[in-house]
């Protein structure tokens, strides 16, 4: 049967004006935010079958792409163990199980059998979704404080689990965020989120055995553009309490051994200053952008931490960001970034916890990822780490600190045939329209792969939030490399890649530089012929499912309605206006330091100016790539209603023969399906579009 055939769903139009500034702004699609309405839920079934209905004939292809990646995957697998106290921790996955099992056996018994502590899969049993949010064992490793959510809307429920007779306690507590536990083990510190915000803004003291009502407020945020965390130093001698927003913070300490005591204040939050803390023999350790764009380490007396006792260890690199650190007993290890890419550098300690020798771990490839593992051994002489890149599976490694040599511990087994000599990465650099030198990195198969501009080209992208893309491998991308498919990811501003300047050049008032970054990065790889100009297919989820509907938009404006053959976007935050102006919906106050607050006029018009749901006209009359809109019914981060509406709207626009289609997750969230399995079909789907949609349905 031709799609010609099926009829998509009309929305009805309701109006909705609202007048900002002296602008109006219609909103015909205002109603679908009544979640659970009869007419709601009715229309956002018609969308997945109309959805099905395109997409029908693709059954085959869907279940051997299921099949293609699966066979790609080591199902019944073990992750490397690690130590946390008297106890080696590691995750099973066993064949046909959605989700892992936590397990653990005693450091001093390594011929122990395992103990099971957290299946997820019975937890699970019965739900269509179940995710952990935070756990965290006590110090005397009896108690499992853990939090989950089955709806997807990541509002999570405390339990406790007593690990020695496997029955779980009366305690427990609602919309739970973040967990540590005292040095008594039982003593349980935990933060929560208001029911409307989805802002972690209060902490509590919880005794065990007490009702949750007896819980001692200890700290309540009432600034709403803050989130509160809690957490412990590596040495496990302090709690740290963290009020944050995108741009400041400010951090409580208390001894771990006095938990009834109140927690101090290390330095008071100062406007677009961060700081981040750890502790080593009497002393903290501070990563701060204090006078340091790209951020510097410092160090002060516990007793007294104000920023005048601050002392540099490790100054700013202006071109080398410092993200972040690990500490331990006898070194230090400094997380860069240089020319965008991570760089793990060891300092030895001296005896007085100042700063030796130093020496940089070696990355071999032209883009990866790079990061410290769980390191929960503060005494310990060797530092564990992760590494993965395009064409080379995740691996942990262990590097001696006195050698200087790292020790492979595990790579990640991918069955089905892969050779990693098959593949090919690259790093490119290209120059946008105002001069600024932006990266772009690839991967390729070799033997499918020849730089005549024919390749059939995948580009991903996000930009916001100071997020670097992550280089890792995947399993799921050998699909489209196998079928001779060039995979691009474009670092546009707005990320993190090059430090905050990188980010902050693309928020704000600055954040048209992301989408033209975008599109200039395809154009520039099309120019250089990675890519058939007429192939060109597009991702991006969240904010970059906002950069995915810009980009459309300004391409168009620009005359070059054709520049982009696919577009698949996920969860997209396309309706930045009437979310951005309601302060009432979650994390929207909070937004304000990344996009501008609307209620200033000038930022109102700046975000109008490229709000993709309020500048679609701008593609009527011409044509327009295919689309793949993807959401879930309990997104709490970007509501189900900014893609139906985005999708409802653009119907009304547009007047070709290119499939529009929405799909609804009925059962899941912002990540979309929970269980593996059920996320890789969602992944098949996914492919089983772009391949129809750029003519590759079968293997070359």
């Amino acid at each position: 049967m031709k799609n010609s055939q099926f009829v998509p769903p009309v929305a009805l139009r309701h109006p909705h004006p609202s007048t900002v500034h002296g602008i109006t702004l219609a909103d015909d699609y205002f109603w679908l935010r009544e979640k659970g309405s009869p007419a709601v839920t009715a229309y956002l079934e018609a969308e997945n079958a109309y959805t099905a209905a395109i997409m029908s004939g693709t059954e085959k292809l869907q279940s051997d792409l299921y099949n293609e990646i699966l066979s790609h995957i080591k199902e019944d697998d073990v992750s490397v163990p690690y130590r946390d106290g008297n106890w080696m921790y590691w995750t099973r996955t066993e064949k046909g199980m959605q989700y892992p099992r936590f397990c653990r056996r005693a450091v001093d018994s390594p011929t122990q059998t395992e103990h099971i502590i957290l299946d997820i899969n019975l937890l699970a049993a019965g739900k269509p979704f179940m995710s952990i949010g935070d756990s965290a064992v006590s110090p005397d490793g009896r108690l499992l404080a853990y939090t989950t959510d089955d709806t997807g809307f990541r509002q999570y429920k405390l339990a406790i689990k007593d690990l020695q007779d496997g029955k779980t306690l009366t305690d427990t507590a609602e919309r739970v965020g973040s967990l540590v536990w005292a040095a008594d083990s039982s003593t349980l510190f935990y933060t929560t989120e208001d029911e409307q915000t989805k802002r972690q803004d209060r902490a509590f003291r919880h005794i065990l055995g007490d009702p949750i009502t007896a819980d001692i407020e200890i700290f309540n945020e009432p600034d709403e553009r803050f989130n509160l965390g809690i957490g412990r130093s590596t040495d496990r001698q302090f709690l740290l309490l963290e009020s944050g927003s995108h741009t400041t913070n400010e951090v409580w300490l208390l001894s771990s051994s006095t938990p009834t005591a109140s927690f101090s204040r290390i330095a008071p939050r100062v406007d677009d200053e961060e700081y981040h803390v750890d502790h080593r023999d009497g002393f903290l350790y501070i990563l701060t952008n204090n006078h340091a764009e790209q951020f510097r380490l410092m160090r002060a007396p516990t007793n007294t931490p104000g920023r005048e006792r601050w002392q540099e260890i490790l100054p700013e690199i202006p071109d080398a960001p410092l993200e972040d650190f690990d500490l331990f007993q006898n070194f230090l290890v400094a997380s860069y970034r240089e020319r965008g890419l991570p760089t793990l550098r060891v300092f030895s300690l001296d005896n007085d916890g100042c700063l030796a020798a130093s020496n940089d771990i070696r990355l071999p490839d032209p883009a990866y990822s790079a990061s410290g593992e769980i390191n929960r051994d503060f005494s310990a002489t060797t530092y564990r780490y992760s590494y993965q890149s395009l064409v080379r599976p995740a691996s942990v490694f262990s590097y001696n600190v006195a050698t200087q040599q790292s020790t492979l511990l595990k790579q990640q087994e991918v069955p089905g045939g892969f050779d990693a000599s098959n593949y090919d990465s690259a790093r490119l650099w290209f120059t946008a329209h105002d001069g600024t030198q932006v990266p772009v990195s690839l991967v390729y198969r070799r033997d499918k792969f020849h730089l005549d501009g024919k390749s059939p080209l995948y580009v991903y992208g996000y930009g916001s939030y100071g997020y670097p893309l992550p280089l890792g491998f995947s399993t799921s991308r050998l699909a489209l490399l196998d079928r001779g498919i060039v995979v691009a990811y474009a670092h546009v501003r707005g990320g993190g890649e090059l430090g905050d300047p990188w980010h902050d050049a693309g928020k704000m008032m600055l954040k048209r530089n992301t989408f033209t970054d975008f599109i200039e990065a395809v154009e520039f790889l099309t120019r250089e012929k990675y890519g058939d100009p007429a192939r060109v297919a597009i991702e991006g989820g969240s904010a970059g499912g906002l950069l995915m509907g810009a980009a459309v938009n300004i391409a168009a404006a620009q005359g070059k309605p054709s520049l982009f053959r696919v577009v698949l976007s996920h969860v997209p935050f396309v309706d930045v206006m009437n979310t951005m102006l309601d302060a009432t919906l979650p994390l929207t106050v909070a937004e304000y330091e990344e996009w501008g607050n609307p209620n200033e006029p000038a930022a109102f018009a700046y975000m109008l100016s490229y709000s993709p749901y309020d500048n679609l006209e701008t593609l009527r009359g011409q044509p327009l790539p295919a689309m793949l809109v993807k959401t879930s019914l309990n997104d709490s981060q970007v509501m189900y209603w900014e893609p139906a509406k985005y999708v409802a709207k653009l119907r009304t626009i547009k007047a070709d023969s290119a499939p529009l289609l929405l799909h609804i997750n009925m059962d899941a969230g912002h990540g979309g399906a929970s269980g593996r399995y059920d996320y890789l079909k969602e992944t098949a789907f996914d492919y089983a579009f772009l391949f129809r949609e750029l003519g590759i349905e079968k293997m070359p």
